[in-house]
């Protein structure tokens, strides 16, 4: 990324020390950045299930391939095993049990995400886990690629020779992972799956541990860690049959121990008697070679149990298929309060039908999901389940907005859908940082809700969702995303034939792959907004639009002619509109083809007529940036105490708002001005605290200033002087 103006649209301070929202280009291209600090090594394995018991061989099996991991060479491929099982057998707490047992092993850190290849569609890809790694591993949001392959390269340069361990739940295909297993013999990779994964054993040389149903012995031993070794013990023989009516399957033993944990009064052998007249009563209706066939009777005898508002929740609660719900969001899927949401929900939690993640968060067990599909389809008519969905979705979208006005409150609004009964959205984020926050704990479920969107067909959302939710993903260099949540919102508005939507979409398209440096793609997608816009008379895509063709012929080296043309037309387009931020960036656009023909005073013109605009508007941080194309010009004209003067004011704007980069880049500027004014002492300094900052950054730039400022020859003293504005 650049650090040159053109390139920068806007900034918006969160209000918070630790986090600054900046937007690197027209329309978007924010970045987040927080004060230098030591990157920990990351910790993200999640808690493991309390009481872990059983599955001895399997341990030993586990550790067996430690030492292997422990290797100090940093050739060969990672240590890959591969935990693989049917559904609810207790993979993943196999997985994190072990994980938990051998983590102080692993130096530089864990790792772990969920790959969701069993979540009805909402699979996550190699390039989102590898992204979600990158992150984990403190890579900056902009040194992170869009491409894959580049991706991939940089995760395994990463953890070269670094002891790491990498946990990668849920995985439904080799495709999903193959990419992330990391060229480092001292990594060991975990993976949990349904399926054998033959090829990762195959090609990847992955040690395969194969989890069946537990034993009758070791299914009571899990009874008594549940219910009670007092009660269990009591009555052996029932326990059995407990234990044979769940098939052996923890998670159905879990759920049976759970109720009658909470039933003192209940003997085993009542237990049993219950559990045997549920399966009668779902004889004639199961499917003996499905997945829930072994599960049904014990999930039923649970649901069935329950008050008849509890139960709806359960069967509700299956149409959320982002992989953690909120108690807001779980609230307007029941059409329901908020503290009633959360009573419903503690409910289901306490007879293990959900799972707390986290204060007022949930999620589901996939088995028990389907299981509530199943009871929806059969309970549930379809307008209702209709109506449910459009209110979760609902909620999304404009949650999603009031993040997008905290956090961009002049980008573009659109007229929304109303909230309708039952849904209470997030109305407004105190700070930005909020907003941003609530938008990296909620993403997977937004993606999730986007898709949900479409494949119910209701498109009016599908197209509004991501165009509220674009700054953020931009914003945290979610590039793949970015680019798919703007491909779905496309077609969702060309499918109701919204023209608004569909510029506006391709505007951000353009945005896209002027990003990636495919400018012939990018093109393509501005000038089709244009012309959408102007048939529809949306003045304000218009103006992007022209501006970033502009911007896609400067980075082509065209600054005189067709750049500066559509740079004009954009400057006409937001006067007309009233746009004053569009205006005033239009200006420093202006600007830079100026600087490009060398005609400085003119560019100082342009400069200083952009930050009377943001000052008008009340725009401090993009006043502070325009302040550094003019700082060039003024330079070149020989007005080095004026050029001075607005760089140190930007800088202490900058880190105000605790821009890491914009400050970096006014240091260089204050070095070059103080070299220009034949004060060494100064130029060294700035252009060493410079380098300190993209040295962090991973920028290279650092090392061409620490070879400037080496070579800086140094005369007389007089070094105290400078230090006050470098400080």
């Amino acid at each position: 990324m650049t650090d040159e103006p053109t390139s920068v649209s806007n900034e918006f301070s969160g209000g918070d020390s630790d986090v600054v929202v900046q937007a690197g280009t027209v329309h978007g291209g924010i970045h987040v950045h927080g004060p230098g600090r030591p990157f920990p090594p990351p910790r993200q394995l999640p808690y493991g299930v309390p009481g872990f018991v059983n599955r001895v061989n399997e341990l030993t099996g586990l550790d067996d391939l430690h030492p292997r991991a422990d290797d100090e060479r940093g050739d060969g491929p990672a240590v890959v095993a591969a935990i693989t099982g049917g559904p609810g057998v207790g993979k993943t707490a196999l997985a994190l049990h072990w994980a938990h047992r051998v983590r102080r092993h692993f130096m530089d850190g864990d790792l772990y995400i969920d790959m969701r290849g069993y979540n009805s569609g909402n699979a996550l890809g190699p390039e989102q886990a590898l992204t979600s790694f990158l992150r984990g591993l403190g890579v900056e949001a902009d040194r992170i690629p869009i491409d894959e392959q580049e991706c991939a390269a940089l995760f395994r340069s990463m953890l070269y020779g670094k002891k790491i361990l990498i946990f990668i739940d849920n995985v439904s295909s080799v495709k999903q992972i193959r990419q992330v297993i990391p060229a480092s013999r001292s990594s060991l990779v975990l993976i949990t799956s349904r399926n054998r994964l033959s090829g990762l054993v195959a090609r990847e040389g992955a040690a395969r541990v194969t989890l069946d149903v537990l034993s009758p012995q070791e299914s009571v031993r899990l009874l008594r860690e549940v219910i009670g070794p007092s009660r269990v013990d009591a009555e052996p023989d029932a326990a059995r049959r407990v234990a044979e009516l769940c098939g052996c399957l923890p998670l159905a033993l879990r759920v049976v121990g759970e109720r009658a944990a909470g039933r003192s009064l209940l003997s085993l052998g009542e237990l049993v008697d219950e559990l045997v007249q549920e399966q009668d009563f779902l004889d004639a209706l199961a499917d003996q070679e499905d997945e829930l066939s072994d599960v049904r009777a014990v999930f039923s005898w649970s649901y069935r149990a329950l008050p008849e508002d509890s139960r709806r929740a359960f069967r509700l609660l299956g149409l959320h298929e982002g992989k953690v719900l909120c108690v807001d969001s779980a609230a307007a899927l029941l059409a329901v309060t908020p503290a009633v949401a959360r009573r419903r929900l503690v409910e289901l939690a306490n007879v293990h039908l959900l799972q707390e993640t986290a204060r007022d968060r949930y999620r589901m067990h996939d088995l028990l999901r389907s299981y509530a599909v199943e009871l929806l389809s059969a309970e549930e008519p379809r307008e209702e389940r209709t109506r449910a969905v459009r209110r979760v979705l609902t909620w999304y979208l404009l949650s999603a907005d009031a993040g997008r006005r905290a956090i961009l409150p002049r980008s573009r609004s659109l007229h929304l859908v109303p909230a309708g009964d039952g849904v209470r959205p997030v109305e407004r984020f105190d700070e930005a940082a909020d907003a941003v926050r609530w938008f990296d704990t909620d993403r997977e479920n937004l993606l999730a809700a986007l898709r949900q969107a479409v494949a119910w067909g209701q498109y009016d959302i599908a197209w509004m969702l991501p165009a509220v939710a674009s700054g953020f993903f931009e914003l945290s260099a979610h590039w793949s995303d970015w680019k798919h949540v703007h491909e779905l919102g496309l077609d969702a508005a060309r499918l109701v034939g919204n023209q608004l939507g569909e510029a506006f979409h391709l505007m951000c398209l353009g945005d896209v792959h002027w990003r990636s440096g495919a400018y012939e793609v990018a093109v393509e997608n501005y000038r089709a907004a244009v012309e959408l816009s102007r048939g529809i008379d949306d003045l304000w895509t218009l103006g992007f639009s022209l501006r970033g063709l502009g911007l896609v012929a400067l980075e082509q080296g065209d600054p005189d002619a067709e750049a500066q043309t559509h740079f004009e037309a954009a400057l006409s387009v937001f006067r007309e509109h009233g746009d004053r931020r569009g205006e005033g960036m239009s200006l420093l656009s202006l600007a830079e083809c100026a600087r490009g023909r060398e005609e400085h005073a003119e560019a100082a013109v342009f400069c200083r007529r952009a930050l009377g605009i943001f000052r008008e508007i009340g725009d401090r941080w993009s006043e502070a940036w325009g302040a550094l194309p003019l700082a060039d010009s003024l330079s070149e004209l020989g007005e080095l105490p004026d050029a001075e003067d607005h760089l140190t004011r930007a800088l202490a704007v900058f880190r105000e708002f605790t821009d890491r980069r914009s400050e970096a880049s006014v240091l260089r500027r204050l070095g070059d001005v103080s070299s220009a004014r034949g004060e060494p002492h100064a130029a060294r300094l700035f252009w060493t605290q410079a380098a300190v900052l993209y040295e962090e950054l991973g920028d290279e730039s650092a090392d061409v200033l620490r070879r400037r400022a080496e070579d800086v020859t140094v005369s007389g003293s007089g070094e105290e002087d400078v230090v006050g504005r470098a400080e």
